[in-house]
Order: structure tokens, then C-alpha cells, then sequence
């Protein structure tokens, strides 16, 4: 498999090297340095935790062990509007896989991916604290409640 190497912006370089230095470039740091740069970047690829790897002076593999770790952090880009689904025991339990299954169909695509306009990414995740609003979507920052199959096509609108 041959990997592609991503051209990353000088200037959100630049921004990167500097939040490495807010956190005076300390290893300890790394989770702190992470989710900055994934919300500089949208996304860890390997050019990024390379970058970050060589200013806080750790290697990069245990940046990558990092980034592979925790479920927040993602190597793939997401979509503009990234959808995740929460399958928790109590979105589960009231229907949350079928929410999850219209979302696939309408959007035409599996966990995991991202549509080929870039506009939707779809996830899913574990518990996100809204069990009352069982089963739960979160687009972006945007909570959505008590979703139904039914609903699906309607959120989606709200992004076209």
C-alpha cells in the first residue's frame, strides 16, 4: 500500500508550532497539542504528529499510540457536517441502529466514511450523556433528540 502524502498549509504549520510553544513544547502536553492541532487541521495525519512529534520532542510513534488511542482523535478527514451516532446501551435500546442504518442509506455511505462532496462523515460513539433523548445524533456541535428513522431526511435538509 503506498501512502500519500498530505501538503500541509505553511500557515496552519506555523499555527501548530505555535500552540506548541503555548505549551512551552512540553511532552506532557501531547494530548492538550492534539486536540488543538486536530481542530487546526480537522484531522491527524501522519505529517501533522510528525510535526508535533519533532517540536515536543517525542517520537512519533508515541504520538501515533496516542492519536490511536483515544477515540476523539481521527487520521481519516471528516465532513464538514461530521454525523456521529451514539450507540450507547440506552440509544441502542430505543432504535439507535436503525437511525444509524437510514443515515447510511440516505447519505450512501458506511461508518467510517465521508461523502464524495465532503459534506457528511458518519461515526458512531459511545454514550454521550443525553440518555433521557435516547436515541441521540450529534452534527457537528448540534444535539439531536429522540431521533426517529422518520426524522433522518428532515436533519439532513437542515444542511443542504
Amino acid at each position: 500500500m503506498t501512502s500519500i502524502k498530505v501538503k500541509l498549509k505553511e500557515k496552519d504549520v506555523a499555527q501548530l508550532k505555535q500552540v506548541c510553544k503555548e505549551f512551552n513544547n512540553e511532552a506532557g502536553e501531547l494530548i492538550n497539542v492534539l486536540h488543538k492541532a486536530q481542530g487546526i487541521f480537522g484531522y491527524l495525519p501522519a505529517e501533522v504528529q510528525e510535526i508535533v512529534a519533532q517540536e515536543l520532542n517525542v517520537s512519533v510513534a508515541k504520538v501515533y499510540g496516542v492519536v490511536t488511542f483515544y477515540s476523539f482523535f481521527t487520521m481519516i478527514p471528516k465532513g464538514l457536517h461530521p454525523i456521529s451516532i451514539c450507540t450507547g446501551t440506552a440509544c441502542y435500546v430505543r432504535g439507535a441502529e436503525k437511525v444509524l442504518d437510514e443515515f447510511k442509506q440516505q447519505l450512501n455511505i458506511k461508518v467510517g466514511e465521508t461523502t464524495p462532496d465532503g459534506k457528511f462523515s458518519l461515526s458512531c460513539l459511545r454514550c454521550v450523556g443525553a440518555c433521557g433523548l435516547a436515541p441521540v445524533v450529534l452534527i457537528g456541535e448540534k444535539t439531536y433528540g429522540r431521533v426517529s428513522p422518520d426524522g433522518v431526511k428532515d436533519i439532513l435538509k437542515e444542511y443542504e
